[in-house]
């Protein structure tokens, strides 16, 4: 299981670029993120090497932050393998919320993360299909 990072921020010019300062100042390394933004706010999700320090270290710059449990899965670099490991979850009948790619670092293969509503559950049925859950 993995920890996301939420950052709830303005959308408007330098914010991501701050947020990034932040957590390179910490020496922390994005792994991975997806943003959701609208007109005024936007949703940053990230997986980074240190959950718990970037939290606090976003926190005390001013922003509203929080961590959620999602799951990473590596799948083979092959075509069709995303949609095999999102078949296994419909198969069981498990929705996915939003999906993000990132890449192992040590094998270099690419993982999939993502939320779903009820994420133990998803990490069994993947794991009992044969997926490497991260």
């Amino acid at each position: 299981m993995l920890k996301q990072l939420s950052i709830f921020a303005e959308n408007r010019k330098g914010t991501m670029q701050k947020i990034t300062g932040v957590l390179q100042e910490e020496q922390i390394n994005i792994w991975g993120s997806v943003t959701n933004d609208s007109a005024e706010y936007g949703i940053i999700r990230m997986v980074v090497s240190d959950p718990e320090k970037a939290r606090d270290a976003l926190k005390q710059a001013g922003y509203l932050c929080r961590l959620t449990d999602v799951m990473g899965v590596e799948v083979e670099d092959k075509v069709g393998n995303l949609n095999r490991l999102l078949m296994a979850l419909s198969e069981s009948n498990i929705n996915v919320n939003y999906i993000y790619l990132s890449f192992n670092r040590n094998s270099g293969k690419p993982v999939m993360v993502f939320d779903a509503e009820d994420i133990w559950e998803a990490e069994e049925c993947i794991a009992a299909k044969g997926f490497s859950v991260i």
